[in-house]
């Protein structure tokens, strides 16, 4: 708390209508109205049923359901794009909780986030530019908006208590690269990073600032009235890059607040992932360790009464993709008011279970759960505290489920699942989910965001077949047909070649990769689930690391002869992005003629740069073989003389390695295979992009030209991994498909 003083000051706080508020921000302002660059519905017209990029665009984008105390009305967020403006915007809607009565609350220029019900039902709060706000919900429209958080910081999140008198927030304090601004603030002009810590990048930022979680009062959300719940360690919470509130949960008594929390720093940090599962007790300030070895443990959820804590763990340190396991582990109060609580029992309740569990939900003592099915669909799943797992979607439903954000017991024994769900031809929406006494399933979609546009497209059709391997494996595919599909015609097709390189190609609809648009441009698409994929079983999602150009490229190549054998394809595409990248850099090099065109984006060319240069080790260093640090002597920099040691690291993954693993890698890595290449080959990366970092795609590119095969780059200077930025977007897909259409069509 003092650091949290220390860098953002202190505000006065003075009494008002029985809340403490801040009066140096208190704010209101009147009912909202249009505001001068909002973004509304998309009015698009489709001409020939043809879905287009600006089609993509137009879509609106559901997120982040949040059911009313009272169970009756739901409140979610619409994003939607405006390409002029080169912006999106998600503003707030409200429904009953069957659909009905859909309504628009908020009409704001900036986005808001956050949105959460009070607990009276009456008024929601929600951030927007970085701040708590309140306002009421009457009639058709919100009422008007006021402050009540002043955070100089900003905050990004926050989580109430279970009365809604207190809060959980995200906010930031330095982190450990520093700026000139930070060493000399006349040096207004300079621009530099400077930093003694080998984790000082995360997949699209320097780490200026580290995310912290603060506890404070609803009634005074300030520096002043804030605690921060890791006190003076120097550590993330929540763990960047992608960690959120998720990884916080308040005990139903509202004492304890369980977190996920990496505990580690510097290589350690870069190296492991070793995330631990902790409860804070707001009584007494003490942290209580509850799981601290392994691998990644995180998004910790208490049952109703506070009994029991489960949580998603990972085995192994330094595995980013092992078997995502749900661990439980029992809460016994102690025996008087200052005594900490103890946790016993911890079990595995998936030990019987070969998939990824994702998305804990509990209700009564049953834990309801996501995960990719070998139907190459995701489900949803229960499980009681015995570990008995039902599957309670169906397999033959062509649809992704999410975790449910509302469970409803029904007459006649029947439970009502609230979720969303999506798949290849439609974007998310709100979907209930029946299960009867006897297993049987039903569902209703509850909300038609996209209707409108929808309702104006050709639909592809598609189907799920199964391959055999070069090893006498069955590897199943989905096939996306064109709208209008005539086998007596013949038609260019894609293969997608998939990122991770764990994942899976299931029901996935995305507004990056999007394979109805792929489809309605007259292509027909192949998406291969080749070795690493996560639905089909864990032997299956291992096989691939250590494995790299192994038979994971050979089921590419299997999916590849397979539909260009077939009579109705006459010229095959190969695309893909990340690992997908790598993949169609290393098929340049080893399909021989069967491929007459690749796009590879942000993918690994040189996997020995590739070590050296990404900004989070495990990625590098686990499918190469590990890597363990020897203690560091001065004077004894550069090799021992035993051949696996260099700058006091004891070698495996690093290019100088006696690991078979990263020895086979290396020998085979894309840029290896260069004087094979002869097939045209685009090149796309974000210069942001510090997980495969954009030289990649430019060595490329430039292996590309002076072997004289025909080759563009695009380098898109403020995108990342992924391409963000609407008209960004929009060019993306512009060079995308022209470059489909010129050589295959």
């Amino acid at each position: 708390m003092k650091k949290f003083l220390k860098n953002f000051g202190i505000c006065v706080v003075a009494g008002l209508g029985g809340y403490l508020i801040a009066s140096a921000f208190l704010s209101f302002m009147k009912p909202n109205k249009n505001e001068k660059g909002y973004i509304g519905p998309s009015e698009i017209k489709i001409e020939d049923g043809v879905m287009t990029p600006e089609t993509l665009l137009a879509f609106g984008r559901i997120s982040d359901p949040q059911v009313s105390p009272d169970g009756e009305k739901v409140l979610y967020g619409v994003t939607y794009t405006d390409v002029a403006q080169n912006k999106s915007c998600r503003n707030l809607f409200i429904s009953n909780i069957d659909g009905s009565g859909k309504r628009q609350l908020t009409r704001y220029a900036s986005s808001v986030s956050c949105a959460r019900w009070a607990p009276d039902g009456k008024s929601i709060y929600f951030i927007i530019d970085g701040q708590i706000w309140n306002a009421a919900v009457g009639g058709t429209k919100l009422g008007a908006r006021r402050q009540i958080s002043n955070v100089p910081s900003g905050i990004s999140e926050f989580k109430f208590s279970p009365s809604g008198n207190q809060i959980i927030y995200i906010s930031t304090i330095p982190g450990p690269v520093k700026t000139p601004k930070d060493i000399d603030p006349n040096l207004d002009k300079a621009q530099a990073y400077v930093t003694e810590d080998l984790m000082y990048r995360h997949w699209d930022h320097w780490v200026t600032e580290t995310p912290r979680t603060y506890l404070a009062q609803l009634a005074n959300v300030t520096p002043e009235g804030s605690t921060d719940l890791l006190g003076e360690e120097p550590y993330e919470l929540p763990t960047e890059p992608f960690g959120g509130i998720e990884q916080l949960d308040w005990s139903p008594n509202e004492r304890y607040i369980a977190y996920s929390c990496r505990k580690l720093t510097g290589k350690e940090y870069a190296f492991s992932t070793n995330c631990g599962i902790y409860i804070y007790d707001t009584l007494t300030g003490s942290t209580i360790p509850v799981k601290t070895d392994g691998g990644y443990d995180t998004d910790p959820v208490w049952n109703e009464d506070g009994t029991h804590l489960a949580w998603i763990s990972m085995e192994r340190d330094g595995y980013e993709a092992d078997r995502q396991r749900i661990l439980v582990a029992d809460i016994h109060e102690g025996a008087t008011e200052q005594s900490l609580p103890s946790i016993e029992n911890i079990r595995e309740l998936t030990a019987n279970f070969d998939n990824d569990a994702s998305g804990l939900v509990w209700h009564g003592n049953e834990i309801y759960f996501c995960s990719m099915r070998p139907s190459a669909t995701q489900a949803i799943l229960k499980t009681d505290l015995e570990g008995r797992i039902t599957q309670l979607t169906k397999a033959d439903w062509p649809y992704d489920f999410f975790s449910p954000w509302l469970i409803k017991d029904g007459k006649d024994g029947c439970v009502e699942l609230y979720t969303t769900y999506y798949c290849l031809n439609f974007p998310t929406e709100l979907v209930k989910v029946s299960i009867k006494g006897d297993n049987t399933s039903a569902f209703a979609q509850i909300s038609h965001e996209n209707k409108h546009i929808l309702e104006q497209l050709d639909e592809p059709s598609s189907e799920s077949i199964h391959l055999k391997t070069v090893d006498g494996q069955q590897m199943q595919c989905w096939m996306i047909y064109p709208p209008h599909f005539d086998r007596s015609k013949q038609y260019p097709a894609i293969e997608i070649v998939l990122g991770g390189p764990q994942g899976t190609n299931s029901q996935d609809w995305s507004y990056r990769w999007c394979y109805r648009l792929m489809a309605q441009q007259g292509y027909i698409v192949i998406l291969p689930n080749r070795r690493g994929t996560t639905a089909f079983g864990q032997e299956w999602k291992e096989q691939i690391s250590g494995d790299y150009p192994g038979l994971n490229m050979q089921d590419y190549l299997t999916a590849g002869r397979y539909v260009k054998s077939l009579p109705y394809v006459n010229k095959l595409a190969c695309v893909g992005a990340s690992y997908g990248g790598y993949s169609a850099y290393m098929l340049e090099g080893l399909h021989g003629d069967l491929y007459d065109c690749f796009i590879a984006h942000a993918g690994i060319f040189n996997e020995r740069q590739m070590w050296f240069t990404t900004e989070e080790m495990w990625f590098a260093n686990w499918d190469n073989g590990g890597l363990r640090e020897y203690a560091y002597t001065p004077g004894e920099i550069g090799p021992r003389g035993d051949g696996i040691t260099f700058g006091g690291m004891q070698q495996a993954g690093a290019p100088y390695a006696s690991s078979p693993k990263a020895k086979r890698h290396y020998a085979n890595s894309p840029d290896m295979m260069v004087t094979n290449w002869h097939t045209p080959i685009l090149c796309i990366h974000g210069m942001m992009d510090f997980r495969i970092p954009y030289e990649q795609g430019m060595a490329a590119f430039n292996a590309a030209q002076m072997m004289g095969v025909p080759s563009k780059l695009v380098i898109f200077p403020e995108e990342n991994h992924w391409i963000l930025k609407p008209q960004n977007s929009l060019l993306w897909h512009k060079e995308f498909y022209a470059w489909l259409d010129k050589w295959c069509k």
